[in-house]
């Protein structure tokens, strides 16, 4: 089993993988961390990503492909994948679906969490973080016990992440619009399971949407 979680920034595909990935005893995977993992490895796939990361560029589609399939390589066939926010453009998706046929595998669902603009950017513009310890908080949803000190390390002055101001937020969702909501309709032309789902909740309310829609027509 397959799965994709795609959406906006803020939308929650973070917190909603892992819960998935917990409740089901999946693999997740996140571009993000294979990288990172990458260049620590050493392996040839990691220097090469070393590379491009210590120059501060991207690292080119293929060589995210050829570590997603790495990755894949050991997960048993029987076990169950979560590609949280991954692939982000058709280009990608192409690519990841010829590593998946080598594999014997292919993209069962994909789950598409929604939410309106003001209400993404109202979740990303409230974000503190703790320049010290890196805790996140959220001045409206999830405040530190004591106005601007970290509850996990005590450090006194919470930041806003260039990522969170609106600025960038808006530029982020505008992105997002142009680059990987073409995604969708490629999975929809493919005929695949695309499951639209209301982000616009609580995280166990969308956790239940999400766990429904990856398991529905699924044989115990």
């Amino acid at each position: 089993m397959v799965v994709i979680l795609l959406g906006p920034p803020g939308v929650g595909k973070g917190t909603q993988g892992v819960l998935l990935a917990d409740a089901l005893d999946w693999e997740r995977i996140v571009t993000g961390d294979l990288l990172r993992a990458a260049r620590r490895s050493g392996t040839e796939l990691g220097r090469k990503a070393k590379a491009y990361m210590d120059a501060g560029e991207l690292v080119p589609d293929e060589l995210v492909v050829a570590l997603v399939e790495e990755r894949l390589e050991g997960i048993p066939a029987e076990t169950g994948v979560i590609f949280d926010g991954f692939p982000r453009n058709v280009a990608q998706a192409e690519a990841l679906a010829e590593s998946l046929q080598r594999l014997g595998r292919q993209v069962d669902k994909v789950l598409l969490l929604e939410a309106p603009d003001d209400v993404l950017e109202k979740r990303l513009t409230g974000r503190r973080t703790c320049p010290q310890c890196g805790a996140v908080f959220h001045v409206e949803f999830e405040p530190p016990a004591v106005d601007d000190v970290c509850d996990r390390c005590g450090h006194r002055g919470l930041i806003q992440r260039e990522d969170d101001r609106p600025e960038t937020v808006r530029h982020r969702l505008e992105v997002y619009r142009s680059q990987t909501e073409p995604l969708v309709r490629y999975y929809e032309d493919a005929e695949a399971d695309v499951v639209r789902i209301d982000g616009d909740r609580s995280v166990d309310q969308v956790r239940d949407a999400v766990r429904a829609a990856a398991m529905e027509g699924v044989e115990a």
